[in-house]
């Protein structure tokens, strides 16, 4: 009986499959290839323009192509960093320290946090899950003067905290580890009750190894927004200052630096680009897992 309900359903499949016309399949096929080239555009944009001399720069109407390539513009950002107070590898290094020490912390908080969320019934449990849907359509700018005011009070402004403590206040990561926790069943929980397992045994033993995509994908989502994170109105120590202010200054000296400008931009988007690529199927197996479209 299973087996013919089960060949019935592989025949209603194949018929579903065939019942596309290839006019419908070719239409399908050439619109996810216009929006996939209109997605592509502004990347395509930023690394001809990081190879485009100067004169190039103001041809009207701008071009997606470069005649004459040249290094030029990664030559004069070299010089121009290395021009200022503090060198470019002090620069690196305080973005790679916020970077690295907050995606580790907001990773670690995000998946404990969630596991009592979704697996555990307490009181207050309801309201918090709402509060942390509700704060998803925060953005920064809307919170920045409540966290200008947070962050003086506790006196971390222009200090390493005042990168730091604002990127762990972020609702995404719990939110996605909730969504995917529904996933895992409660009875291989309950069997790591049985067996003697205490809350945080469950949690590092059972938990953690079934949710490692979306684990992933909340290292790509923190490492790539505190990665491109200024910081220009906390941090006023030249020391003290990301990468990102350091090449932001260049590009605003105006049109004669245009070509470093378009140079410190490829740089930025190189780091995020990468970590994106190598874990991108991660990426897509927990947007599915949590219900959301890309």
């Amino acid at each position: 009986m299973l087996s013919a309900v089960k060949r019935k359903r592989i025949r209603v499949s194949k018929v579903k499959r065939l019942s596309r016309s290839p006019v419908t399949t070719f239409f399908l096929a050439f619109m996810l290839f216009v929006v996939g080239v209109f997605m592509a555009l502004p990347m395509v944009y930023a690394v001809v323009s990081a190879f485009k001399p100067m004169e190039e720069f103001f041809v009207f109407p701008p071009r997606f192509f470069v005649i004459n390539p040249t290094t030029d513009n990664f030559i004069l950002m070299g010089q121009l960093m290395s021009s200022m107070w503090v060198s470019f590898e002090r620069y690196l290094f305080n973005t790679l320290f916020v970077s690295g020490l907050s995606t580790l912390i907001y990773t670690f908080i995000a998946v404990l946090a969630s596991y009592p969320l979704a697996k555990h019934r307490f009181p207050g449990s309801k309201v918090i899950r709402e509060l942390i849907v509700t704060a998803l359509m925060f953005t920064s700018a809307v919170t920045g003067v409540a966290q200008y005011i947070i962050l003086a009070r506790l006196r971390l402004i222009n200090t390493y905290g005042a990168l730091l403590l604002p990127s762990l206040a972020s609702t995404m990561g719990v939110f996605l580890c909730m969504q995917n926790l529904t996933l895992v069943p409660d009875e291989m929980l309950e069997s790591g009750k049985i067996d003697g397992a205490g809350e945080y045994r469950i949690w590092w033993s059972l938990v953690v190894p079934n949710i490692k995509p979306v684990v992933a994908t909340i290292v790509i989502f923190q490492f790539q927004s505190v990665w491109n994170q200024t910081g220009h109105h906390l941090i006023f120590n030249e020391a003290l200052k990301p990468l990102a202010t350091a090449l932001s200054q260049i590009t605003s000296a105006g049109i004669s630096r245009a070509g470093a400008g378009a140079a410190a931009s490829l740089l930025l988007m190189i780091p995020p680009i990468l970590v994106f690529i190598i874990s991108q199927g991660k990426v897509m197996e927990t947007m599915v897992n949590s219900g959301i479209k890309g």
